[in-house]
């Protein structure tokens, strides 16, 4: 970071999410963390839920220290229960919810042979089911402030699937759909959503997107020889993406789905 966030906010009015409220799940590490620290940097509080609480908490200690405001919450997003209380702290703390950032997610590398029934449900669990139950309780809340912001992270795999990522493939392409389906449900109600769908990302979930058995700097290799720029995204790429779509610069996209790839897709 070239700036504190206390030294990007004297910017006052040049900020693209000034005094705007951020919930974003998956927030403790990787695109979650990155997208945190830099809606904090625009100007914006925030909301850092991750079934990590510690991460979460060193995150939101981090936005804190630099000048911004957060608050942390232990979330596993795959329980309704759970994100209730998640979108309730964001009430609670802030008194309202302006963006929605769904990161939470879990990859599933399998042979079609080797998937089970419990690691079918889990990945749906995680990828699918959370974005929708999250959406569904943050509506009423930003049906009754006159609009907001929903976004998920999808991926590249519904748009270019690979070998043995069918049910991760399966659950992201339900995400990119919900999305489009509720970006013309709450559309009436001034509620833009939109699909970010990035390729291999340098995360520390990397590792597990890489074929069974394989290096990792190999698969490293192999990702980004499919990818025409030439190099893996960066969690930045992701939260730069977010960070625009959640601004009034795109407030007339809605439904997009956004391929943050290098060309991956084309």
């Amino acid at each position: 970071m070239d700036h504190t966030i206390r030294e990007e906010q004297e910017g006052g009015d040049k900020l693209k999410l000034k005094d705007k409220v951020v919930l974003i799940t998956g927030g403790a590490s990787g695109m979650g963390k990155a997208s945190c620290i830099l809606f904090a940097r625009e100007g914006a509080k925030v909301v850092v839920a991750d079934i990590n609480e510690q991460g979460a908490k060193a995150v939101s200690e981090m936005v804190q220290s630099e000048g911004g405001k957060a608050v942390a919450i232990k979330t596993d997003v795959s329980i309704v229960s759970d994100i209730k209380s998640m979108i309730d702290t964001a009430i609670k703390n802030f008194g309202r919810l302006d963006i929605l950032l769904n990161v939470a997610g879990i990859p599933c590398t399998s042979a079609v042979e080797g998937v089970t029934e419990q690691k079918w449900i889990r990945t749906f669990d995680v990828n699918a089911k959370a974005f929708f139950f999250v959406c569904q309780h943050a509506f009423p809340i930003m049906k009754k402030q006159g609009g907001g912001v929903m976004l998920v992270v999808s991926s590249v795999a519904p748009i270019r699937p690979r070998p043995l990522f069918s049910v991760y493939s399966a659950s992201k392409a339900a995400v990119t759909n919900l999305a489009r389906s509720f970006a013309l449900e709450f559309a009436p109600f001034n509620i833009r959503v939109n699909s970010i769908n990035p390729v291999a990302t340098e995360t520390p979930m990397l590792k597990d997107f890489m074929r069974p058995g394989i290096d990792l700097e190999e698969g490293r290799k192999a990702f980004i020889n499919t990818i025409p720029l030439g190099r893996l995204g960066m969690s930045e790429d992701v939260a730069n993406t977010a960070a625009w779509l959640a601004s009034d610069e795109a407030s007339f996209l809605t439904g997009l789905c956004i391929p943050v790839d290098g060309g991956r897709s084309i």
